[in-house]
């Protein structure tokens, strides 16, 4: 098959933590790899597409690192209210009547508005993920996919899902040109009985995959694992076993600073999730001093049911701003960091290291945001106009593994009146169920 080559000229391209962080030059692109980036103008070959980057700054694709995407569905269907009573009286009874049809919709409205939004790569947790996969193939993106499992039941559906989940992953691995990779997934220790969840290890061992939970996201989660269980819930989560696979944790809102040394000690990487973490009030999660110890924090959005939209400049901004609030502290997450948490650290913490950064044998995940607006004038520093100025509505192009899929602020891969309809169809049909 012949090679793509694509070349950006004139652009402006973000690079934090090097002694250029923003770039004006030119980044080539072949296949799925990017192949230059400089100042130098590369040949110009016949044959090869050019690509206008004046009034465009370019930056790594955002990295979602949790999330449940068709609950884009229950978008705004249960607000202000605590996280207990949300999940219970408002988001389980209707995600019990969930069919794949409603999941792939949902997925499908999400996966438009992350593409559009700039996000390149999403992890997601949940059930029906054939059909999420599906989303995935067909939309361009690039996720980390696996079946998010309750295992509040009957010890014969505790199997049944835990089969599940394990050849989802074993199935979807790899596959969508790469684009997809898995993990296993217990929903949380407060929903997965220990010896259920051991079995998860295990399935993570016999797969050699990484794990992801929610965990702490709460003060009463946290002190109810106590009761049952005579540990928090970090020390159970080791004891368990959990922290000898790869893992990632959401949230991790009330941690000791015992918790973030074992954090730490194995590696486990916390997905930050501002916004969802203050519109339920559970708390602000200690994030810089989960840095400081060294523990890799991303940035997630949660579903779009607890947030209430999927806009990762928002959660960029969200971090940088919340925790000099709290600290007292106005460099407590500079924008440089916020950036980072959003890409490299996050691709990293679901252990994608060949994503997130715009370098020389990095896969070609990345947008271009409209810098010719007035909200993001004068040109000063456009690493901080990223953070604290932009929104997903200011993403011009997006490109995923080296092919473009949103031009002009359109998605070339999706069908957007459908998929417009069909949510809408979707919701109203939960609701008759």
């Amino acid at each position: 098959m012949k090679s793509s080559k694509t070349i950006i000229k004139g652009g402006r391209f973000l690079i934090p933590g090097t002694d250029e962080p923003v770039l004006s030059g030119y980044m080539t692109i072949e296949d799925d790899l990017i192949t230059y980036i400089g100042k130098e103008e590369p040949l110009m070959e016949e044959g090869v597409q050019v690509v206008d980057g004046s009034r465009l700054l370019f930056m790594p694709g955002l990295v979602n690192t949790h999330g449940h995407a068709a609950m884009s569905l229950l978008r705004g269907y249960g607000d202000d209210l605590a996280l207990q009573v949300w999940l219970q009286e408002k988001m389980w009874p209707m995600e019990e009547k969930f069919t794949g049809e409603d999941v792939y919709w949902g997925t499908s409205l999400s996966v438009l508005e992350m593409l559009k939004g700039g996000t390149t790569t999403f992890l997601d947790m949940y059930d029906h993920m054939d059909r999420v996969a599906e989303v995935v193939e067909l939309s361009g993106i690039r996720s980390v996919l696996m079946r998010g499992v309750i295992g509040l039941c009957p010890e014969e559906v505790q199997n049944h899902k835990l089969a599940e989940a394990i050849s989802f992953a074993r199935n979807w691995h790899g596959k969508a040109d790469g684009r997809i990779t898995t993990m296993i997934s217990p929903h949380a220790p407060y929903t997965c009985p220990p010896d259920f969840f051991v079995k998860f290890v295990q399935a993570a061992h016999d797969l050699d995959l990484p794990m992801h939970t929610h965990m702490s996201e709460t003060k009463r989660e946290v002190e109810q694992n106590v009761v049952d269980y005579g540990l928090r819930p970090v020390a159970h989560l080791e004891k368990l076993g959990m922290f000898t696979r790869p893992s990632i944790v959401a949230h991790g809102v009330h941690l000791n600073d015992e918790e973030i040394e074992i954090l730490a000690r194995h590696n486990v990487g916390v997905s930050h999730n501002p916004g969802s973490n203050l519109k339920l009030a559970s708390g602000v999660a200690r994030v810089t001093d989960l840095l400081k110890a060294g523990v890799k924090v991303s940035l997630g959005t949660d579903g779009a049911a607890s947030n209430n939209n999927l806009d990762m400049f928002e959660e960029m901004r969200l971090a940088a701003l919340i925790h000099k609030g709290v600290s007292g502290d106005p460099t407590a997450v500079p924008a440089p960091e916020a950036l980072s948490m959003a890409t490299e650290y996050g691709a990293k913490s679901i252990f994608l290291n060949d994503v997130g950064r715009l370098a020389v044998g990095m896969k070609a995940d990345f947008i271009a945001i409209d810098i010719d607006q007035p909200h993001l004038l004068p040109h000063t520093d456009l690493l901080s106009h990223a953070v604290y100025s932009a929104s997903a509505k200011d993403v011009e192009h997006v490109w995923v593994n080296g092919k473009q899929v949103v031009k002009h602020g359109q998605c070339l891969t999706l069908d957007e009146e459908a998929i417009r309809r069909k949510a809408q169809e979707s919701f109203e049909g939960l609701l008759k169920r």
